[in-house]
């Protein structure tokens, strides 16, 4: 949640995300902060920095919005009825869960307690079923690996 509020806040966003908004908030903080703008190495490398927090927030902030998310549905809805977890991570209020087609997504707001009834359920999957998917923001963090 504390990336989430960050990234919000460095492009003045309050409540939900409208991308046509973020876009237009992106790209003027990208001219802002563009390296090539600067002429003293210090501030270029500043510059940099800036600009890769930018982009790195832009895309979160894009994975993270309702009409992604929306548009996204019918995969997610698909990936969690029909595929197990095969793996998972918690740090700080951020669950990662990797379901068995690789797919990873992101469950921001996710407590300790609620983490260690989901390793201790001897159903898991029922378990997130009913206590995390729909109840938590998230986003996809990874895609499918696919072998060509």
């Amino acid at each position: 949640m504390k990336r989430i509020n960050q990234y919000k806040k460095l492009f003045e966003v309050e409540g939900n995300i409208d991308l046509k908004k973020l876009k237009l908030a992106y790209r003027g903080l990208v001219k802002k902060w563009h390296p090539d703008k600067f002429q003293d190495e210090d501030k270029k490398l500043v510059a940099e920095q800036e600009s890769l927090k930018i982009i790195d927030g832009y895309h979160f902030l894009v994975s993270i919005a309702p009409e992604t998310k929306e548009s996204n549905l019918e995969e997610y809805v698909n990936t969690i009825a029909e595929f197990h977890i095969d793996d998972f991570q918690h740090k700080s209020m951020l669950l990662e869960i990797t379901f068995t087609n690789g797919v990873t997504y992101e469950y921001f707001g996710v407590n300790k307690t609620l983490y260690v009834k989901l390793i201790n359920s001897p159903k898991r999957n029922n378990f997130a079923k009913r206590k995390i998917y729909n109840s938590f923001l998230y986003r996809k963090a990874k895609k499918a690996n696919t072998v060509v």
